[in-house]
């Protein structure tokens, strides 16, 4: 019955520090908001393909980062000196999907050599070709995974009509451990030096980016 009592009185103890750290948490949150959106008005951002507020927009898009917590990754992708803002919002689209092929990529790589080195084993040249196979595949595979939040433009050229766009992204990294995984088995099957190492590169992509 004490521990019971104690347990509950810790309890207790405890939820005045909880809402504290939320109270600065939100705190935190409601600067970097508003910093943000100085920075987009100083620099002339407008939001694409919206019929939605610049500021509703990365208030929705904070929330689902929060949402999500540490099962989120935001990923950006980027298009520059385009006229056609169809065609500069699939580029951005390209290229946030090449940014996080490479991340994914450049994580496993990391993973693949510190942990065989330590076991004697140097694969890092043998398996170069795997590497570059798996960003590819990953790349195409991530685009199903990958969820749109909101998008940025400006003009930076107007005797051109030339623009710029930013795509911001949510990544569900626990879905995209999906997309990791099949471009992993694919990207095996054109590299023999790799596959002698199957199951150890497996659970490397099943773990993700998040140590």
């Amino acid at each position: 019955m004490k521990r019971i009592i104690m347990i509950i009185l810790a309890a207790i103890m405890m939820v005045p520090a909880v809402e504290a750290e939320n109270k600065q948490l939100q705190k935190a949150l409601k600067k970097e908001y508003k910093a943000k959106m100085k920075e987009y008005k100083k620099e002339k951002w407008t939001l694409f393909g919206s019929s939605r507020t610049l500021e509703v927009a990365l208030l929705q898009h904070y929330d689902k980062l929060n949402t999500l917590g540490e099962d989120a990754q935001e990923v950006v992708g980027i298009a520059s000196r385009f006229k056609s803002k169809n065609v500069g919002h699939q580029q951005a689209i390209n290229n946030a999907c090449v940014t996080y092929a490479q991340q994914a990529g450049s994580h496993l790589k990391g993973r693949v050599v510190s942990d065989m080195s330590a076991n004697g084993d140097d694969p890092s040249a043998e398996f170069d070709h795997f590497y570059g196979a798996y960003e590819r595949l990953v790349e195409k595979e991530i685009k199903g995974e990958m969820t749109e939040s909101y998008s940025i433009i400006r003009c930076v050229d107007p005797k051109a009509g030339e623009y710029e766009m930013q795509t911001f992204f949510i990544v569900n990294e626990s879905a995209a451990t999906r997309a990791r995984i099949r471009a992993m088995e694919n990207a095996l099957k054109e590299s023999e030096a790799a596959q002698r190492y199957a199951q150890k590169v497996s659970d490397f992509v099943k773990e993700g980016f998040a140590e």
